[in-house]
């Protein structure tokens, strides 16, 4: 990925949207997001969270509760910055076997932040991020969004249209 990879804190400043002042992100400070697919729907967490089955869905076109997910550091250091993903009812979404599948891609009913529930957050530029898995592949919101079954993958091992999210953090 020639893209930047960047910190909680850094995703928070570099959203154009951010409603909070910066200095309320202080480094690795969880910050909460609203994530949108390249056609401009947004990332849901299907009931919230807690599932293992219809986890995600693409179609909301306009920001609740379950389009919101809280981004934590996962700690594992400056070189290798990964993020847990939480719900708004707090479980956090794994990559199931750390990507690279086409089925049963994502679950959201993880309670603790081990390996398979980090992600990274790579820049794009203009508050455009590709996620990636912790074995390297990126997620892809299938169609570029607007979906409620096969929603997203996470086989992709190079970022094009349909691996790029627009963040909008502070919320």
């Amino acid at each position: 990925m020639n893209g930047m990879r960047i910190t909680v804190a850094g995703v928070a400043a570099a959203c154009a949207a951010a409603l909070v002042p910066a200095a309320a992100h202080a480094d690795n400070a969880p910050v909460t997001c609203y994530i949108q697919t390249r056609d401009g729907h947004y990332l849901t967490a299907v009931g919230g969270g807690g599932r293992t089955t219809d986890v995600l869905h693409t179609d909301a076109t306009k920001p609740r509760s379950w389009e919101r997910f809280t981004l934590v550091d996962s700690g594992d250091g400056a070189a290798n910055i990964h993020y847990g993903f939480r719900t708004v009812r707090g479980q956090y979404l794994t990559a199931v076997g750390g990507g690279g599948r086409t089925t049963d891609v994502i679950h959201s009913d993880a309670t603790h932040l081990r390996s398979w529930e980090k992600l990274s957050v790579d820049s794009l530029g203009h508050d455009i991020y590709a996620i990636e898995t912790i074995d390297g592949h990126y997620l892809t919101a299938v169609g570029g969004g607007g979906r409620t079954t096969d929603v997203i993958h996470s086989d992709a091992t190079r970022v094009g249209a349909w691996e790029r999210f627009r963040f909008t953090c502070g919320v």
